[in-house]
């Protein structure tokens, strides 16, 4: 069963049961985890007329008796206390609560000492703590996202909190697909060996009996890996459809806002861009720019087509018919619209800071050696005026990651050169990424040089050439996936949590990335979903990145790192 059903499923459980006239209350989190996959038409379907933030009816305002109020909440010690005061004064008919996660047994006691007008009508936990942003991709959107990458002798308070909500959200998966998993890490993270093992404990000890379902022959894997194994990924310029629109425009909970690329009338500054919801962006996200050019051009031809048939109206049945038809010439109008703006949007911002120049090199640095030629190359592109500050800063930071240990001299003339031509940047922020992310500190063989396996591998792609430059690098992710395919997952590089091992090779995995994942690495997990390995993938993360989000928790990690007792 894939994500975006699951969490469906359980939203038609809580609201089908329901008969009459419903509001939906939700949280700042749980408002995502629904919209991503239900639709607000959909909503209205199941008669609920009316969805609040739970904080925002806090304030006593009118009775609603004839509303039944349905509750989807994180069980967060917050949101029972704002239960807690809405059960004393109830405006609402009755109470139905339902919570994503598991609830304590204090929880439930604050709940029933609350109810003393006798409105909850049940209390259920539907594990639905999770972000399905695609079939086979979900996120948490936990807050304070930098915290993976703070130095380990730096232990703020709240650590504790953004790894309890990782452990939540993965408990929440797998209660979900009704498995327990055996557990492994990346060796060299702190942050994911913690994970993991608190993981484990939650699984297998405290809630031991909620995980005790039907064994499968071969346990389903939970790899915990780390953003900084792989800090390249999200420091490049993207050229497929889906990545591109999040890396140039942004994409959050599958919608895209216009308000600050271009005027637009007011339904239009936010649009949806959803594999579930549109089939036109579901053929084509993990298509190239160039072919996305082509598509675009095709759906435009067809609905001046259907515009045509629908001028030609002359009798009675031909009103009639386009009647009929109007609803979906509107959506069709509306999706022809949507996409020809976010294209027009991307190659406006391409051409102004000429991102086939700078990807280029992107490109050569994240996948070819060639130390000389790249220097030179990024040394070019650092004197053009027309780069952006935040390009010039990437293509040091990816020069930097490829070359730490081979040209100190060189990396340090760059380094100053950033600093005179982009002087916005903090200074040392390249270097704080290479002690939080160098090579090493890295789990894994990102550039494909320290495996013979990958030496082959990458000199046999030399040889063949490749398709398109823009497009030839592969997320670490891509070799992780094929090295669990082959059972050839190394477990001196990612051990197992207590006494665990997995003989065979598992059906079933979930990769969870701390720091957050990327579209990129989506599309990876969905083509090699799509070959039919006898491996079945699903990807997870913290946050969903592009560069901008992946440098301001840089910037944010940096910040405290030097504010608490002058660690760098």
């Amino acid at each position: 069963m894939v994500l975006v059903l699951a969490v469906r499923d359980y939203v038609n459980r809580m609201l089908q049961d329901i008969s009459g006239m419903k509001v939906l209350i939700l949280d700042s989190q749980t408002v995502s985890i629904v919209s991503v996959v239900y639709s607000q038409s959909e909503l209205l379907q199941k008669e609920v007329f009316l969805v609040e933030l739970v904080d925002s009816i806090s304030m006593p305002k009118e009775s609603m008796s004839h509303l039944k109020a349905v509750y989807f909440l994180r069980p967060t010690s917050e949101n029972i206390q704002y239960l807690k005061r809405q059960l004393a004064k109830p405006r609402f008919g009755e109470y139905n609560l339902f919570f994503s996660n598991m609830l304590n047994t204090t929880q439930l006691h604050i709940l029933a000492d609350s109810d003393e007008h006798e409105a909850v009508q049940q209390v259920q936990e539907f594990f639905a703590d999770f972000v399905a942003i695609d079939p086979y991709h979900f996120t948490l959107n936990t807050p304070s996202n930098h915290m993976y990458m703070l130095p380990a002798v730096i232990d703020p308070p709240n650590l504790h909190n953004y790894c309890d909500r990782i452990v939540d959200g993965l408990a929440a998966i797998f209660l979900a697909f009704k498995r327990r998993p055996v557990i492994r890490y990346s060796r060299t993270s702190d942050i994911a060996k913690r994970i993991a093992q608190e993981a484990s404990k939650l699984m297998y000890q405290q809630e031991s009996g909620l995980f005790d379902f039907r064994r499968t022959e071969i346990s389903p894997l939970l790899l915990i890996i780390d953003r900084r194994d792989d800090p390249v990924t999200p420091l490049l310029n993207q050229w497929t459809y889906q990545a591109m629109v999040h890396e140039l425009i942004g994409i959050k909970d599958n919608k895209v806002d216009l308000g600050n690329v271009g005027k637009f009338s007011k339904d239009q500054q936010e649009v949806v861009l959803s594999s579930e919801q549109d089939a036109f962006f579901k053929a084509n996200m993990y298509e190239n720019f160039g072919d996305i050019g082509m598509s675009i051009k095709r759906m435009v031809d067809d609905f001046q087509q259907v515009a045509k048939s629908n001028q030609n109206i002359q009798t009675i049945e031909d009103m009639a018919k386009f009647v009929d038809n109007y609803p979906e010439y509107r959506k069709m109008q509306g999706n022809v619209s949507k996409h020809v703006t976010l294209v027009t949007e991307m190659s406006k911002i391409v051409e102004e800071r000429k991102l086939m120049l700078v990807s280029q090199t992107e490109q050569e640095l994240a996948c070819n050696g060639g130390q000389g030629a790249a220097f030179e190359a990024v040394t070019n592109l650092l004197n053009n005026e027309s780069v952006s500050d935040i390009d010039r800063l990437r293509l040091v930071m990816l020069y930097a990651l490829r070359y730490e240990k081979e040209s100190p001299l060189q990396l340090m003339q760059l380094f100053n050169k950033l600093a005179s031509q982009s002087p916005k940047y903090k200074p040392g922020l390249v270097q704080f990424l290479l002690k939080q992310a160098g090579v090493d500190r890295r789990t894994g063989d990102l550039y494909g040089n320290r495996d013979i396996l990958n030496i082959a591998r990458n000199m046999a792609r030399g040889l063949k050439g490749v398709e398109n430059v823009y497009t030839q690098h592969q997320p670490l992710l891509f070799q992780t996936m094929e090295s669990i395919t082959k059972g050839r997952l190394r477990d001196v590089d990612y051990p197992f949590v207590g006494n665990h091992f997995q003989q065979g090779r598992p059906q079933e995995v979930v990769i969870f990335i701390v720091g957050g994942t990327t579209y990129e690495e989506s599309r990876s997990v969905a083509l090699q979903n799509a070959m039919h390995s006898g491996v079945r993938f699903i990807l997870g993360g913290s946050y969903l990145l592009n560069s901008k989000r992946f440098l301001k928790d840089l910037e944010e990690a940096q910040r405290i790192a030097r504010s608490s007792s002058g660690v760098v």
